[in-house]
């Protein structure tokens, strides 16, 4: 019965499109030419389009991780104070990729994001604008005994701020006693200076958080390589063994969208290489729990996903060509505390993605491993799928899991 029920149903959508037309063209409402030509888009959209996708690895990456999408326009990444980032270094560092059929040596573009209370300590130092100021003078006060203390030292050792020491200053800070830092791993299209993630980055920082925020290969300033997901892996990882190279203190991982999969497959791989010094917890902003599924449910493929050819010209070939960030499989790899956000009004990464990965972590994990938190953002506060960091009460959240699990190692 339900064979049949199936074949009822792809016939009905095979013909929907066509038979529209056809309709139309019965009715007079269109020319024969017409319905030829209508009929002719039809057969290229629907069956020459995913034969495409399916033979073409190449049109599957750009498809998936949209590095053709780049906005803000002109955006100068060296001079990230001209979109009001203050106190931030631009710097890159470098990948090195034997995954490569011929191993490849390149650079990803990095900025490290000072917390505000860092910044009102060391302001005359960074030249900075009225706006700036008032920003900072505006700040909530975070208590750190430990800068307090080394104030007039590293005053003195810094005099003033400029390219020569600006480096041997800002991995000074991420070598400060008490200091944590948030590795935040960006999803597809644009780069680290997309509109919602500067904003994102200003909420941390005026938490009293360093922000390490990069683009993988083929975003923004870095090296033109077409991404794969074992290669934003490597990037990502290069990233925060450069963190681990200078300090020790505490480090939270936060994914937003695709970088969701990012950094659950890293924690992953972390996991599996035995890194003495890992990630205390990670934040999972609009998460999904595979590509597989994220695909099925996106708004580009609602034209296709009603085809019977759909799992196997789209769905298939992807995972066959290892795109595949499946984060149901990897987020009971690792053992670090969860926290994922999540809004209902979520029409790029839909809410209950987020949520069935919450209950297959629940589910899954041992019970010993750390904790796993949901937090829902109603629909009617329209935050999406790129504006939580407007939530009111997201600073808490976030503060409250960060001081929880700061010293914490599962």
């Amino acid at each position: 019965m339900y064979g049949i029920h199936q074949i009822v149903k792809d016939i009905f959508w095979i013909t929907l499109v066509p038979g529209l037309f056809v309709a139309c063209w019965l009715a007079g409402v269109i020319a024969y030419g017409s319905l030829k030509l209508s009929l002719l888009c039809c057969f290229i959209v629907f069956v020459i389009l995913p034969l495409l996708f399916k033979y073409s690895v190449s049109l599957q990456r750009n498809i998936l991780f949209l590095t053709f999408v780049s906005y803000p326009r002109d955006l100068d990444f060296k001079r990230p104070d001209k979109i009001d980032l203050y106190a931030t270094r631009n710097f890159y560092v470098e990948v090195k990729d034997n995954s490569q059929a011929k191993p490849i040596n390149l650079k990803v573009g990095v900025w490290h994001v000072l917390p505000t209370y860092v910044v009102k300590k060391f302001n005359e130092r960074f030249h900075l604008n009225d706006q700036a100021l008032a920003e900072i003078n505006n700040a909530t006060d975070i208590s750190d005994p430990v800068l307090d203390r080394d104030e007039s030292a590293l005053k003195a050792e810094f005099p003033y701020i400029n390219e020569q020491n600006e480096q041997a200053f800002f991995e000074r800070m991420l070598r400060q006693p008490g200091t944590t830092i948030v590795l935040y791993l960006h999803g597809n299209t644009s780069s680290r200076g997309a509109p919602h993630r500067v904003d994102l980055y200003k909420l941390l920082r005026r938490l009293g958080y360093h922000v390490i925020a990069f683009d993988y290969r083929g975003y923004g300033d870095s090296d033109k390589v077409q991404p794969t997901e074992e290669g934003v892996i490597l990037d990502s990882l290069a990233v925060y063994k450069y963190i681990r190279s200078l300090t020790k203190n505490p480090v939270f991982l936060w994914g937003h969208s695709l970088g969701t999969g990012v950094s659950t497959h890293l924690l992953s791989i972390l996991q599996q290489m035995n890194v003495e010094q890992q990630p205390r917890a990670v934040v999972l902003e609009s998460p999904f729990t595979s590509i597989r599924d994220e695909i099925r449910q996106h708004p580009f493929s609602t034209l296709f996903r009603n085809l019977p050819w759909f799992e196997h010209t789209i769905s298939r070939p992807m995972y066959a060509n290892s795109l595949r960030f499946e984060s149901d499989k990897h987020i009971n790899e690792f053992r670090q505390p969860v926290l994922i956000l999540h809004a209902e009004d979520d029409i790029v990464v839909p809410f209950e993605l987020g949520y069935r990965l919450y209950r297959i972590a629940l589910d899954n994990r041992a019970k010993s491993w750390g904790p796993v938190e949901f937090h829902r953002f109603e629909a009617t506060s329209r935050y999406g799928h790129k504006f939580l960091c407007r939530a009111p009460d997201l600073p808490e959240i976030i503060s409250h899991f960060f001081n929880t699990y700061r010293n914490e190692i599962y």
